[in-house]
C-alpha cells in the first residue's frame, strides 16, 4: 500500500481517523490523513488480504451500478460513499446513461468536502453530509430533493456502510425509511461485512474490530447472510445470484481475482434487490 497522503499540518496530524478515508488507504487513495494510515496498518497486519477484500467490494459496486443502469435506473443515492476514488458511481453510470444523476452521502465532512471539490461544475451530481442512522434528514435535505425525483426509480447504494451501524434496530429503520421513500422498479443493493467465510483467527478478529472501536467512531458488526436477507424482506425481491460473497455477484471480465479460489475470503456479502409495491397484509381472521 502508498504510504503517500493528504499534506500534513497541524490540523490534518491531529484529525481522527474515519472509516471512510481507512477504506480510502485500503484503495490505494490519497485523501487520508495519519491517524487513518496508522489504523489501516494495524488492520493489514492482521489480515494482508484486506486491501484485496477493499477491491473486490467495489468491484462489486461497479458491477452493480452497471446492472441498474442497464435495468433503466438513472438516478442513484449512494449513501456511505467515502472518498472520492477511481470508479466513481456517477463516472460508471454516465458513461453508460450521460443523463444519470447521483446524489453522494457520507457522514465524514472531509469526504463530503473533497468529493464536492471533484463535483465542482457538474449539475448532474452533488455530495451532501449525512448521517444513515438519521435517514429522514437525509432524504429531506434540499439537494437531494432537488437532483433525485422520488416519483421514478432510484438505485439506493448501500455498500459496505450498514455494519457501521451495528444495532439491529437502528439499521432496520434505516433501511425501512431509505427504502420506503423509494418508488416501485427503484432497487436496493448492499454489500456488507461477513465473518461466515472469514479467513481470520479470533484473536486478530477481535483485534481488527477493536481498531474501528477504539479509533473511530463508527464501531463494525458483521452479520450472518440470514440477517442481510431481512433488509430486503418485505420491500425488495432479490435478483439472482442472491445474496453471495461478492465475488459471486455477476463475475465480469476484469474483476480482481483475488479470491477466485474462496471467494468466502472476501468478507463481504453482496445483493440486489428489485423494490416493489408494498403488498398488503393479509386481513386478520375472526
Amino acid at each position: 500500500m502508498p504510504d503517500t497522503v493528504m499534506p500534513t499540518g497541524p490540523d490534518r496530524t491531529s484529525k481522527a481517523a474515519t472509516a471512510a478515508r481507512i477504506y480510502d488507504y485500503y484503495l490505494g487513495g490519497a485523501h487520508n490523513f495519519p491517524a487513518d494510515v496508522a489504523a489501516a496498518k494495524q488492520i493489514i497486519a492482521l489480515n494482508p488480504a484486506t486491501p484485496a477484500i477493499a477491491r473486490a467490494n467495489r468491484a462489486f459496486l461497479g458491477r452493480a451500478v452497471q446492472f441498474l443502469v442497464d435495468a433503466g435506473v438513472r438516478q442513484f443515492l449512494d449513501i456511505g460513499s467515502g472518498m472520492p476514488t477511481a470508479g466513481n458511481v456517477h463516472q460508471i453510470a454516465q458513461q453508460a446513461a450521460p443523463d444519470s444523476r447521483v446524489v453522494y452521502v457520507d457522514i465524514d465532512p472531509v469526504a463530503v468536502a473533497e468529493s464536492l471539490e471533484l463535483l465542482e461544475g457538474d449539475p448532474t451530481v452533488t455530495a451532501i453530509q449525512g448521517d444513515a442512522r438519521v435517514p429522514g434528514e437525509i432524504l429531506g435535505h434540499e439537494r437531494v430533493r432537488a437532483m433525485l425525483d422520488f416519483s421514478q426509480p432510484i438505485g439506493l447504494l448501500m455498500c459496505a456502510v450498514l455494519h457501521f451501524i451495528p444495532d439491529d434496530t437502528t439499521a432496520r429503520a434505516t433501511v425501512s425509511t431509505l427504502a420506503g421513500a423509494l418508488a416501485p422498479g427503484s432497487y436496493l443493493v448492499m454489500s456488507h461485512f461477513n465473518m461466515e467465510s472469514w479467513d481470520v483467527s479470533p484473536e486478530d478478529e477481535q483485534a481488527g474490530l477493536n481498531v474501528y472501536r477504539q479509533q473511530t467512531a463508527t464501531p463494525v458488526g458483521a452479520r450472518s447472510a440470514a440477517q442481510v436477507a431481512e433488509f430486503f424482506a418485505g420491500r425488495a425481491d432479490i435478483v439472482e445470484p442472491g445474496i453471495v460473497p461478492v465475488p459471486l455477484w455477476r463475475p465480469a471480465e476484469g474483476d480482481p481475482a483475488d479470491f477466485t479460489d474462496n471467494p468466502g475470503a472476501s468478507a463481504f456479502l453482496g445483493a440486489v434487490g428489485r423494490i416493489h409495491a408494498v403488498r398488503p397484509q393479509p386481513a386478520a381472521r375472526v
